[in-house]
């Protein structure tokens, strides 16, 4: 199999990027790869599969090369979430699938489109969890049985099945996963796989497994049928493969039959982030290129890698053969092409948030995605073009008003923008100044841009009234005026150490030597992240994140982290976060992110207190009561990060007085600031004017 390109690169700002990639028996178009995401419409049936089809087709108009879609399981008791759907253990389902594939091929007859295969082991939540040996995940309560023999070889068969049915189906390849803790990586690791037959033990009898699945598979699907392999690169557990094992599985998956090798990096149990915004871009990727070394199939390389700079740059260092991008093509189906057509500027880029995909996935919900509330949606949430064009007057700039304004702009509408302050992007503006939530900004950029290209009148540091807009004739008023901090009831609360958390975020107060934060919901996590911060972001540099979260990338010991103590910059001073409520702090923070907020926290020696009565403000500090006990924080500085509250004056005044005035974002609601929520409200109303 030659990796030659039978045409030369011609792609002025991304030649390798769009560089076709031979196969031997096919042909990617370029090396832009939408990773497998599980979407939640896989469980919902025909509807489900109507749903994926326009989902999938969208992106592969745009462009890309190749689309891995969300795992299906081989049978019943393999299948992440329950329902008949789940799994593709039946012919019946091939016509569901084929609406997918027709689709696709569709919209881009030279997209390759392959159905990933996803046993999850004992990450499964069917009524029968399966495993080499009966050991539960520490994710996952329920205990699995240990497979035996005949089960082995039944499971065996049903991947090489499924794939089969993958084919008839008309998708283009199959990937089999064999990383995050799934079934077939529990197979490779002795913590997980305690067997004394042939199928455990020695490294070589516990990869057997594995090997067997994807020999078996090649066997069923034939020669010309891509099959990707998704290993585990890194597992960032120190119990975890070493990397000799690493090489050794993936040479014997390449001589079993795989036509491209993918590497994964962690379970899904281990304490390292490597898909959340304070991940540096590409940071895993030389992981990859080490690995590309070892074999002659092509590789895939993944995470954080969000924008087309980042992965021409990638394929620049010989780190992959292939740049997959699951996420950024939720937020932009027209990633591909805008890249094309050097339309970078115009590209709404993942910001690795998590609140609308990942988090969703965990809580089983249907993934979309914050900055592109149509993912997985295209059916339901269409932008036509408006039959009556009318005056629409938007009030505050926050992600709502820019939601709502260049939707609304791009259907027809005549779209005039006011924002009381010199900038655009409401809280996003705090966001974007936290260590690690850097990428914030791109989304402001994005809108930027989408304000001048639809035509929007965009007004700062306009303060409009009631009267303005109702003598303004306009045919709707949009209220976008999202809302304030909430300061609390606490004698002392005007004391000169107290500050808001705009003030310390924007760094228009110094912080002093001891911070005691008032509120631990998501503000006050990203005011401690600030507080206890020094140094250069993790998120912007790889060598800071690997010290900070203890990753040994030149070394590579066993599972990447073997040996190694996590070492993050702190800074001089004591940071305390408090909350009122008896419940642990960070509880309401996202199932895929808020962990590492709180380890990182904790390793930096932020104290979080819960269950706390703020009794007093006084030169003395910040007096509280926990558990009975009255305690003194002898801060210098009180930042109040106490909640928010409605801004939504204006829509009072015009309620009554104009016919067409909606209220949305956080204008509306005001529970915590969610963004996710006001651009989908906005995006919603938008589409319907």
């Amino acid at each position: 199999m030659s990796l030659a390109s039978s045409k030369q690169p011609t792609h002025p700002s991304f030649p390798r990027l769009f560089a076709p990639l031979d196969l031997g028996f096919t042909q990617l178009d370029n090396r832009i790869l939408m990773g497998s995401m599980h979407t939640g419409l896989e469980e919902l049936g025909p509807s489900g599969f109507e749903r994926m089809a326009a989902y999938y087709a969208e992106r592969a108009r745009g462009g890309v090369g190749m689309i891995i879609t969300g795992g299906n399981a081989p049978n019943q008791s393999a299948a992440l979430a329950p329902g008949e759907y789940g799994a593709f253990d039946s012919d019946a389902h091939v016509p569901l699938h084929r609406r997918v594939t027709d689709a696709v091929h569709e919209a881009s007859p030279n997209c390759k489109l392959c159905l990933q295969i996803l046993h999850a082991g004992n990450l499964a939540h069917s009524a029968d969890p399966v495993a080499p040996s009966p050991i539960a995940s520490p994710i996952n309560p329920r205990e699995p049985r240990g497979m035996t023999a005949e089960d082995i070889e039944t499971t065996i068969e049903d991947f090489a099945r499924c794939a089969t049915r993958a084919q008839a189906a008309g998708y283009d390849g199959v990937e089999i996963i064999g990383s995050a803790g799934y079934l077939l990586s529990t197979f490779l690791l002795e913590k997980t796989n305690q067997r004394q037959d042939e199928w455990g033990g020695s490294y070589e009898n516990r990869m057997r497994f594995p090997l067997e699945v994807v020999r078996r598979t090649r066997e069923a699907v034939g020669e010309n049928f891509i099959v990707v392999y998704r290993i585990a690169a890194m597992e960032m557990m120190a119990d975890g493969s070493s990397w000799d094992e690493v090489v050794t599985l993936a040479r014997e998956i390449e001589r079993a039959g795989a036509t491209i090798m993918s590497t994964h990096f962690v379970w899904h149990q281990a304490q390292v982030p490597t898909i959340a915004t304070r991940v540096p871009r590409a940071a895993f990727t030389s992981v990859t290129g080490r690995l590309r070394r070892e074999l002659s199939i092509p590789l895939i390389t993944s995470n954080r890698i969000n924008m087309p700079e980042v992965a021409e740059a990638v394929l620049e260092r010989g780190d992959a053969d292939i740049t997959s991008m699951g996420r950024p093509m939720l937020a932009d189906p027209e990633f591909a092409n805008k890249a094309f057509e050097g339309r970078v500027d115009e590209i709404n880029t993942c910001i690795a948030c998590n609140q609308a995909c990942l988090d969703h996935a965990f809580r089983g919900r249907t993934v979309t995605c914050l900055v592109n509330p149509r993912a997985c949606h295209e059916t339901e949430l269409v932008y036509t073009p408006t039959t009556n064009p009318g005056r629409i007057a938007v009030v505050g700039a926050g992600p709502a008003g820019l939601a709502f304004a260049t939707t609304a702009a791009s259907r027809g509408h005549d779209v005039t923008l006011f924002e009381a302050s010199e900038e655009l992007g409401g809280h996003f503006n705090l966001a974007m100044r936290i260590p690690g939530k850097e990428e914030f900004r791109e989304t402001i950029r994005y809108y930027q841009r989408q304000l001048e290209l639809t035509g929007v009148t965009v007004k700062l540091g306009a303060r409009t009234t009631a009267k303005q807009l109702l003598d303004g004739a306009w045919d709707h008023v949009v209220v976008a005026t999202g809302l304030h901090a909430r300061t609390p009831d606490i004698p002392g609360i005007e004391h000169p150490m107290v500050m808001s958390y705009s003030q310390a975020i924007r760094g228009e107060r110094e912080l002093g030597k001891c911070v005691a934060i008032i509120g631990a919901g998501g503000i006050g996590f990203d005011v401690a992240e600030l507080a206890s911060h020094a140094g250069v972001s993790a998120a912007l540099d790889r060598d800071v994140f690997a010290r900070e979260w203890g990753v040994d990338f030149a070394n590579h010991p066993r599972g990447g982290v073997a040996g190694v103590e996590p070492r993050p910059q702190t800074a001089d001073r004591a940071v305390f976060l408090l909350q009122r409520k008896p419940t642990p702090p960070g509880r309401g923070l996202g199932p895929t992110t808020g962990w590492a907020h709180k380890l990182a926290l904790k390793r930096r020696g932020v104290h979080m207190l819960r269950g706390v009565h703020y009794e007093r403000i006084d030169d003395h500090g910040l007096q509280i009561v926990v558990d009975d006990e009255a305690q003194l924080i002898p801060a210098d500085t009180i930042v109040v990060c106490a909640g928010q509250e409605s801004d939504r004056g204006l829509f009072d005044e015009l309620s009554g007085h104009h016919d067409s005035v909606h209220l949305i974002g956080g204008a509306d609601v005001a529970v915590e600031i969610d963004a996710k929520r006001a651009i989908d409200q906005a995006s919603r109303l938008a589409a319907a004017l």
